[in-house]
């Protein structure tokens, strides 16, 4: 497996199938933990296709394993992440974290996804 991130708040490795492990450590792991999961399954059952799909949540390890959603972008326009980030909250989701560093791009359809949602918001349904 490749590491792909190390941070004071989670470890991130790819394997080479193609799978994206992720465990949290830290400040309020437990918590992110169960914010992304929560977030992850909300925006599969709204049909989004552009973020991981959920493979497995282990609660008693922190650790998550999703699908992989592309390589990570380096540089993106003002405009078009905003694009991105606004076409996330048609899902319901807010990502609380709209850095060009949580966008990937997927070469297998040419589209630009969203990852990381340990901090994002699940915005409230308007009637």
């Amino acid at each position: 497996m490749l590491k792909v991130k190390d941070t004071l708040r989670a470890t991130v490795h790819l394997s080479f199938d193609g799978r994206v492990f992720k465990a949290y450590h830290g400040p309020q792991a437990a918590a992110r933990f169960d914010n992304e999961v929560r977030v992850l399954r909300h925006l599969k059952e709204r049909g989004c296709p552009f973020v991981p799909r959920l493979l497995e949540a282990d609660r008693e390890n922190l650790r998550i394993v999703t699908t992989n959603c592309g390589g990570r972008v380096e540089q993106l326009d003002e405009k078009r992440r905003a694009e991105i980030f606004a076409e996330l909250e048609k899902f319901g989701v807010r990502h609380d974290d709209p850095d060009v560093r949580n966008v990937t791009y997927r070469f297998a359809d040419g589209r630009f996804c969203v990852i990381d949602f340990e901090f994002a918001t699940i915005l409230p349904d308007e009637e």
